[in-house]
């Protein structure tokens, strides 16, 4: 069965983003950037939640032309030829998304992992994490903690109903900054 696998970048107060929705503050060095590239090999589909995806959809088509970033062009050429799923109960899609989920998240989640294929990315944002982590369809967490505080924001799980635990699986300093934690459920 395939997993579903969160990575997400927060900082060190538990925040997503900023208080005004900034994502400006994570830093790729090549240490976390081969740790994402090592997540991507083992994927072949990414999901991500509307207000992840707005973000991505703005900036990963022409990337190469925005920056000169290592990780940047590694990641862009993936990013683009692998296939999207956006969860949203509005978003109708666009030429970048292969597939829009609205409803039945237990069941299209399900059927999804039940699939042949690789394992499946959840790239960021907190409300369809915390979502699915409520549902218990979050196979492994990989949060990459950075050294900032933001002092408010999205918190890294959108209002979980219940206490969940999990069980950590390994731990990394990555570019002397960046603590990236591995769990899975308990």
């Amino acid at each position: 069965m395939r997993k579903v696998i969160y990575w997400v970048h927060t900082s060190v107060d538990g925040f997503v983003d900023g208080p005004n929705g900034e994502f400006d503050w994570p830093t790729m060095g090549p240490e976390l950037s081969a740790y994402s590239e090592g997540l991507d090999q083992r994927v072949d589909t990414l999901l991500f939640g509307r207000p992840v995806w707005e973000m991505m959809v703005g900036f990963w088509p022409t990337a190469e032309s925005i920056t000169d970033d290592p990780h940047v062009a590694k990641f862009a050429p993936f990013w683009r030829s692998t296939p999207k799923i956006v969860f949203s109960n509005t978003y109708q899609g666009d030429e970048w998304t292969s597939q829009v989920i609205s409803d039945n998240l237990a069941a299209e989640v399900g059927a999804l992992k039940a699939a042949p294929g690789g394992d499946l990315l959840l790239t960021g944002g907190s409300a369809l994490a915390g979502a699915l982590a409520e549902l218990g369809l979050i196979d492994e967490f990989h949060i990459a903690a950075h050294p900032v505080v933001l002092g408010g924001g999205k918190p890294l799980f959108a209002r979980p109903n219940q206490r969940r635990g999990l069980r950590l699986v390994d731990t990394a300093a990555l570019d002397g900054q960046v603590v990236v934690s591995h769990y899975r459920p308990a």
